[in-house]
């Protein structure tokens, strides 16, 4: 029977800030042994990773210090001690950012959580003018805002969902087709979790995430897993590896750019290198158009 822990919530409906900033702490430290960061190794340990003490050894603080930071309490602390315990944590660039919007939330200016997430109409006449690349708009949550005809035909027909429905969390986890989809799917999985615990640490009092985590941790044991690791990521670039009902393998290369004007939106594009495989599959389906949803994939041009 799968023990990992529920999604710790406050009253409001949004993520536990003090239980999420707990966690991430303690989690970091379990995955780092004393020869990974130079400190003699005295035999067994009850815990994996390292003591509060050596960490806190390591950030040049008092072990009261950490051991109050580590337990949630991170009200006052200077960015200097969090820096200092990045370092000693060896955390990533995401990670850093995302200890910091734990722990010093006051230094991020707060939006309202529950608008409407609105794309702008110049962005989805330029996603209609995209032809022959698979596009689209992603905003809070991993929620799929706008797309092209494109990325209906490579992913499925995201305007026959209901609204709620067009969330990748809950398409990679909730529908065999997605997992069928990405060769790589444990990756796409590890991904989306890293997103989803990035979006927390900026928005930890937002109901609709903390509602989508709860659903998705009752539905998936894979979900559930993954969020308890406390792993974060930022959507940047790379390739996937994609079997498509139709045109069989792809290797596609995708890029992500942030919108200037909400950074909480992204443009995410696909693409194949030129004279490949992958390439002629795309032209296949840019050809196909509407057809390639009638034909097994389900994509069809999103009504706007």
């Amino acid at each position: 029977m799968d023990e990992q822990p529920e999604p710790a919530q406050t009253p409001g409906g949004g993520l536990d800030r003090r239980a999420e900033l707990s966690e991430f702490l303690r989690t970091r430290r379990a995955r780092l042994k004393p020869e990974d960061v130079g400190l003699p190794d005295f035999g067994r340990r009850r815990v994996p990773g390292l003591r509060r003490e050596e960490l806190a050894q390591l950030a040049g603080v008092s072990v009261a210090y950490y051991t109050r930071l580590e337990q949630g309490n991170g009200r006052n602390v200077s960015a200097e001690v969090l820096d200092a315990i990045a370092r000693a944590l060896r955390l990533s660039d995401a990670e850093h950012a995302h200890l910091m919007h734990l722990a010093k939330p006051k230094q991020h200016k707060k939006k309202p959580v529950a608008r409407s997430q609105q794309v702008r109409p110049a962005l989805r006449h330029l996603l209609d003018s995209v032809e022959s690349v698979p596009a689209y708009i992603v905003g809070r949550r991993s929620d799929i805002l706008a797309w092209n005809r494109m990325a209906s035909a490579l992913f499925g027909d995201w305007a026959e969902m209901p609204a709620q429905e067009r969330n990748w969390a809950r398409l990679v986890f909730l529908r065999p087709e997605y997992r069928k989809l990405f060769v790589e799917w444990d990756q796409k999985a590890s991904d989306i979790v890293g997103y989803l615990r990035m979006d927390a640490g900026c928005h930890p009092d937002d109901p609709q995430l903390s509602a989508l985590v709860g659903e998705l941790s009752v539905k998936s044991e894979e979900f559930r897993r993954l969020w308890a690791a406390h792993n974060v990521k930022e959507k940047s670039y790379g390739v996937k590896r994609m079997h498509h009902p139709l045109v069989g393998d792809l290797t596609l290369s995708f890029e992500t750019f942030r919108l200037v004007d909400d950074a909480e939106q992204s443009l995410i594009t696909y693409h194949a290198d030129p004279d490949t495989p992958s390439a002629e599959a795309l032209r296949l389906l840019a050809s196909w158009g509407a057809d390639a949803t009638r034909s097994g994939t389900r994509a069809s041009t999103p009504s706007e």
